[in-house]
């Protein structure tokens, strides 16, 4: 054979220069590039969890690699998959994830012009604001198109080095490091290291899960695909292939929990897990979704009664061609989560995360199973049996769960850790597995810093790794800053002014910004924080819509938060039954109440104010949202949960409670949970207004911090484009 001549022009930022290279052919073929490279913190895996673990890690001073095998960041959220991210804000007032995470999303709003919708919407915005941070974090190298073929141990129980291949680069690289973290999803790393792993449901007898199937199974959760559609301003036909799966029951649809109900797409009951094997058999499961989402789409453009002239001049867009993963291999590690953890909120020393996403447990074989997720076959009753049991949180989130067992060095965030299947249904969800990945990056570098090994940090650093999660603006449930350098905390805190909460008037119609939630169907609940040692009045705005004098018994209950949803376990402080007359309309009715510490009345905690149920009365949504005061409603068994997105209710209290005060800025807690932890200026009092710290001796201030985390009542889909 001739020699073949192959002259390289390259502009390589490690070299600095250009090269011309001159193999024959044989050499050419024969050799390929591999490189050695050496960390401290090898991840592997760049979905939310493992990109959050990556930066985290780099920012507090590890030399980090992260390796993704596809070419984008973000995993099921990135343009390939399209999955926006949820989270416990999804079902509790004031539970946004914060960190990483929240910088990434406040960035792709300020950046975007898509509205979000469900899912299907992700466009490259996204990937930008996660490669623009990916690039601007000093001591974080990356590696995009790179796959982890292979893992080198240099003892039984720890990995010396990873190798990866570079897809279209003919490159091999052998990353070395201290620490490697696992969020490849199916737990690639922790496979070929020989770690125990959990792959299928977990039977009733194993741990008693009230979600367990009887018999355990190898059955998981499927992987989906979402389509985009696009209004093209005039009829777009569309004819499905041959091959597309034809579906022409509308029970499969409508009785079976798949209802078509946006028209732009992003369906995510499009799923097919069982029969296929969600990791050997991904490209089969693939190749099925694409069937059916060309088969769905041919359903609501050409047969759906209710949706085809919705659509008529709707057309595909986009296909995804990356099945959305919901579960595989799940690692063994220091503790294994089941659900009864979320469920009773079990408390953790080593808490370094939470969640609050329902135990959300999706049909094993999705489009071809009997019906849909369960949550969805019910029509996503609120009150169903299925909704109650599956309620949770918010909950705390172990350090042991992300640490595996039979590797020293492993650490793993993501859908691979520690937990049951039932576990898994809650945990699952991109906003916790983020926070539970920059939680795994932040703790990886303390080890390493301390020198400690990874199993002594839950016992040996934790309040470290807490600390400092919460300065870097994360919130943990049950742990508050206790940093000796924080100067605030040292301070005498004064306002210029100071709200007193008094109530909120009731919403009146032609200024309605709230969906009609109002009858009382069930039984509510209006949170308010008591600052003053007495609480003589309270008083609620109600209509009533019957033409016969009604009566409403009204309870006020000390809570320990504003997730505390119980109804049957709290003794109540005071009780009464409340009258309204025929017909009455916005009509305010008191009670006096008269409750004072000696009856149990506790400044700085909560009580809430309970109306039972009575279905032929209106307690009015408040005109505007009282920070810190949420509502909710009993959905059964002695269970609340969030009203709608947690609006205030119409109440008004005497006397005013001072409870938001400017020593709440500096409390340790960064957002309304066992108090109002917020300071709020006097809403009459012209601005600005301010807060002054001062010390009883001079200091020297290092840094000014500030945290700005976004709005946290709400989750990131309450945002608008470029806000």
């Amino acid at each position: 054979m001739e020699a073949m001549e192959l002259t390289e022009n390259t502009n390589n930022a490690n070299r600095g220069h250009s090269e011309r290279v001159i193999r024959k052919a044989h050499e050419a073929e024969n050799t390929r590039n591999f490189r050695k490279e050496n960390y401290d913190v090898v991840v592997c895996g760049g979905g939310l969890a493992g990109f959050c673990a990556a930066v985290a890690a780099a920012r507090h001073g590890s030399r980090t690699c992260l390796v993704q095998d596809r070419p984008v960041f973000g995993g099921n959220s990135s343009s390939e998959v399209r999955v926006t991210p949820h989270g416990a804000a999804a079902f509790h007032v004031y539970a946004k994830e914060t960190g990483i995470i929240s910088e990434l999303l406040i960035e792709e709003r300020a950046r975007n012009h898509e509205v979000i919708f469900e899912n299907g919407w992700t466009n490259s915005v996204w990937d930008m604001a996660m490669y623009d941070l990916a690039v601007r974090t000093p001591n974080l190298t990356f590696y995009l198109n790179t796959s982890i073929v292979d893992v080198r141990k240099s003892a039984e129980r720890r990995i010396e080095a990873v190798v990866g291949v570079v897809a279209n680069a003919e490159t091999t690289l052998e990353l070395s490091g201290e620490i490697f973290i696992d969020c490849t999803g199916d737990g690639i790393v922790a496979d070929l290291a020989g770690c125990e792993w959990h792959m299928g449901s977990e039977g009733r007898d194993e741990y008693n899960e009230p979600h367990a199937p009887l018999q355990a199974s190898g059955d998981v959760m499927g992987s989906s695909l979402l389509f985009k559609t696009v209004n093209t301003g005039a009829p777009a036909p569309f004819e499905a292939p041959e091959w597309a799966a034809k579906l022409d029951n509308p029970d499969f649809f409508y009785k079976e929990g798949r209802r078509p109900n946006d028209v732009r797409g992003g369906y995510w009951w499009i799923e097919i897990g069982m029969p296929w094997h969600t990791i050997h058999e991904n490209e089969d499961i693939r190749h099925q979704l694409t069937r059916y989402v060309l088969g769905v789409w041919d359903w609501i453009k050409n047969k759906d009664p209710n949706m085809k002239e919705l659509a008529a001049n709707h057309a595909i867009d986009w296909i995804g061609q990356v099945p959305g993963k919901r579960e595989s291999r799940r690692i063994q590690g220091l503790y294994l989560m089941t659900e009864h953890d979320p469920l009773n909120r079990t408390i953790f020393e080593d808490e370094i995360a939470y969640g609050g996403w329902f135990l959300d447990l999706h049909t094993p074989g999705g489009l071809l199973a009997p019906t849909s997720e369960h949550a969805s076959a019910e029509g996503y009753n609120e009150t169903s049996s299925y909704m109650v049991k599956s309620y949770c949180g918010p909950y705390g989130i172990p350090l042991r769960s992300s640490i595996a067992r039979d590797v020293d060095n492993l650490m793993m965030a993501g859908r691979n850790v520690s937990v049951t299947h039932a576990a898994l249904g809650t945990v699952r969800v991109m906003g916790t597995t983020a926070i539970v990945g920059q939680a795994v990056g932040t703790s990886a570098a303390i080890a390493l810093k301390r020198g400690i090994a990874l199993k002594d940090v839950p016992s040996r650093a934790i309040r470290e790794v807490q600390q400092t999660l919460l300065r870097d603006g994360c919130f943990l449930p049950n742990a508050t800053n206790e940093d000796k350098l924080d100067l605030a905390r040292l301070a005498r805190v004064t306002a210029s002014s100071e709200a007193a909460c008094a109530g909120m008037d009731a919403e009146r119609d032609d200024k309605r910004r709230f969906p009609e939630t109002e009858a009382l169907r069930e039984r509510k609940g209006q949170w308010i924080a008591i600052a003053e040692e007495k609480l003589d009045r309270v008083a609620v705005c109600l209509s009533n819509l019957s033409d016969v004098e009604q009566t409403v018994e009204a309870r006020i209950l000390p809570v320990d938060h504003i997730w505390d949803y119980r109804t049957e376990e709290i003794e109540p402080l005071a009780k009464a039954l409340l009258t309204i007359k025929p017909g009455a309309s916005f009509e305010w009715v008191e009670w006096d109440v008269r409750l004072s510490k000696a009856s149990g009345l506790e400044p700085g905690k909560y009580v809430r104010l309970d109306l039972l149920a009575n279905a032929k009365l209106q307690w009015h949504v408040a005109s505007d949202v009282v920070p810190a005061h949420t509502c909710a409603y009993e959905m059964g068994q002695g269970k609340m949960r969030r009203d709608w997105n947690g609006p205030t209710r119409s109440f008004r209290v005497d006397p005013p409670q001072r409870s938001f005060g400017p020593e709440q800025a500096v409390n340790g807690v960064a957002r309304p949970n066992r108090y109002t932890n917020l300071w709020r200026s006097d809403p009459d009092e012209a601005l600005p207004q301010g807060l002054e710290l001062t010390w009883e001796r001079q200091r020297t201030i290092g840094d000014v911090e500030l945290t700005f985390p976004g709005h946290l009542l709400w989750e990131y889909h309450g945002y608008a484009p470029f806000l």
